[in-house]
């Protein structure tokens, strides 16, 4: 499967997504480096061009069908479905990179939307850590100095297009900290 990134310009240096000075707002049709790539849709391949995502919070996520932490599709669903219409997007990005998404992608989408009743954005299988990343993990890697150490590893990127925080596979999608600053991030101005 190819995935292609958008742009060739030039990743930032690593840096703790913490430490960044505030970033100024996406202009209107500008795409920021964090979603200027398209990847095909779990469901059918069809290209999704990130950028379409642009001046919303985003919730990038990898996940796995058969994971302790699969239940989370349950919270993710809820958190999608309470924060959509305020601009809250979640990006899953299913990985055998755990071996623990053997199935094909056909196979996954059903278990995801009728075991767990998905209906945020899920893009096609593919690595999301080490040489083989998909270019948006390698992104996210770079400027969060952090790879997914497991399944359901999560970065949050703010309207701005900038990566705020990050946050390991035992942080439920309704944790307190996590929902407070998806809070935060969708009262920003665009």
């Amino acid at each position: 499967m190819a995935v292609a990134a958008a742009s060739s310009a030039l990743l930032p240096s690593p840096a703790r997504a913490a430490d960044k000075p505030a970033a100024a707002p996406v202009a209107a049709g500008a795409c920021p480096a964090s979603l200027n790539f398209t990847f095909p849709r779990l469901q059918d391949d069809a290209p999704q061009n990130l950028c379409q995502y642009a001046g919303k919070v985003v919730l990038v996520v990898n996940t796995a069908s058969y994971c302790g932490f699969t239940p989370q599709y349950e919270g993710l669903e809820a958190l999608y479905a309470k924060y959509r219409a305020r601009g809250l997007v979640v990006l899953g990005f299913p990985s055998n990179d755990f071996s623990q998404e053997p199935g094909s992608e056909k196979e996954i989408a059903d278990f995801c939307y009728n075991t767990y009743g998905v209906k945020f954005p899920m893009l096609g299988k593919s690595h999301v850590r080490g040489g083989d990343a998909n270019p948006m993990y390698a992104l996210l890697a770079k400027q969060t100095g952090t790879a997914p150490k497991w399944n359901f590893y999560k970065y949050l990127i703010g309207r701005d297009g900038q990566v705020v925080a990050s946050y390991g596979s035992r942080t439920r999608p309704d944790d307190k900290e996590l929902v407070a600053k998806i809070e935060s991030l969708l009262g920003a101005q665009r």
